[in-house]
């Protein structure tokens, strides 16, 4: 049974420029196969005068159009990230400041690797049926981190998506329900004065990405008494092109419901925007009363996953926006040395 929120309006923002992965390949010695088997061909990569708190607001903005909500009704803006610009500052703040949604709102920003804007999501949804707000907003963009020369770098991207969060009779797409599944397994890591994040390699599949997504997925279906048939799409967290496929069989769901959503192959994997742009790319298509599940992960280690079902209103509200689509054709290629410029990179020994 549906419950009393939903999302209002959805945005996301993806940068320009892109490099392709066979150019970090060919710069750092890489067999060709090794980006192949991670099913990504190129990412995409900010601006210099871009950063994690531009490309949120760049998404919060295309998510509030949709929504058509005055933001001073937004009363909670919730910031996810893992490269915020400033260790002590927030970004939230930032955000709802250029929104014009300040001064009477909270103003959060949250870690919880690439689940924190998740985290985000459920606190909103949580407020909003609480009765303390009618609206709320939920960011998760990234500039994300890789050491150079190491496998991350071949997915490491840039990118955000955002969401007004509401009342379920003004969401194009209902909340019904939603189920977390959080253990601490250090699977991936970054220290206070470490610029790059480390990983434990083949840690970070089975006992780390696997077991909470599939445990998060399992606790939602068997709350809610659904079975994977009953969903037309399937989102999950996206650390590279193989993993959500991966996932989505071991859970009984076929490809064909997750390739809407997924995004990695064309731009990597943005961290915290990683699944909420596969959603945002999933509502810029889906109909009428069809279901939809999301599952994004955070690394450390938890995962949550969504129920949402699609109402009558997403049609007027589509084409308000651009679509991630629209963003990931408008792309302009540069070689490693630009990326590497642009990204003030510098190998870690």
């Amino acid at each position: 049974m549906a419950r009393g929120s939903g999302i209002a309006g959805w945005g996301a923002y993806i940068p320009r420029y892109r490099v392709k992965a066979s150019e970090i390949a060919r710069v750092w010695g890489w067999e060709p196969s090794v980006p192949r088997g991670l099913g990504v061909e190129e990412k995409a990569v900010a601006g210099p005068d871009e950063d994690s708190v531009t490309i949120g607001v760049e998404a919060a903005r295309n998510a509030i159009r949709r929504a058509s909500v005055d933001p001073t009704r937004i009363k909670a803006v919730f910031f996810g990230t893992e490269s915020k610009p400033y260790a002590v500052k927030p970004s939230a703040t930032i955000v709802a400041e250029a929104l014009g949604i300040t001064p009477e709102t909270m103003a959060s920003d949250l870690e919880f690797a690439c689940r924190a804007a998740s985290e985000g999501m459920r606190a909103g949804f949580a407020l909003i049926e609480a009765g303390y707000m009618e609206y709320a907003l939920a960011i998760g963009a990234d500039t994300a981190q890789a050491n150079p020369g190491d496998v991350l770098e071949f997915t490491a991207a840039s990118g955000g998506a955002a969401f007004v969060l509401g009342p379920a009779g003004d969401s194009v797409a209902v909340l019904e329900g939603v189920y977390t599944y959080a253990t601490d397994t250090p699977d991936f890591w970054r220290g206070a004065h470490s610029p790059y994040p480390l990983h434990g390699e083949g840690f970070t599949g089975e006992p780390a990405y696997f077991h909470h997504i599939e445990s998060a997925v399992k606790g939602l279906m068997e709350s809610l008494g659904l079975r994977p048939d009953d969903f037309d799409y399937a989102v999950f967290h996206q650390p590279n092109g193989k993993f959500p496929l991966r996932v989505g069989k071991k859970l009984g769901f076929p490809k064909e419901k997750i390739l809407p959503g997924l995004v990695t192959p064309m731009i990597g994997n943005t961290y915290n925007g990683s699944a909420l742009l596969g959603l945002a790319r999933v509502l810029d298509q889906a109909k009428p009363g069809q279901r939809i599940l999301v599952a994004p992960f955070g690394s450390g280690a938890g995962s949550d996953a969504y129920s949402f079902i699609v109402t009558d209103k997403i049609e007027e509200r589509r084409d308000r926006a651009p679509k991630v689509d629209d963003y990931i054709e408008a792309k302009r290629y540069i070689d490693y040395a630009a990326y590497a410029k642009m990204r003030s990179l510098y190998v870690r020994i």
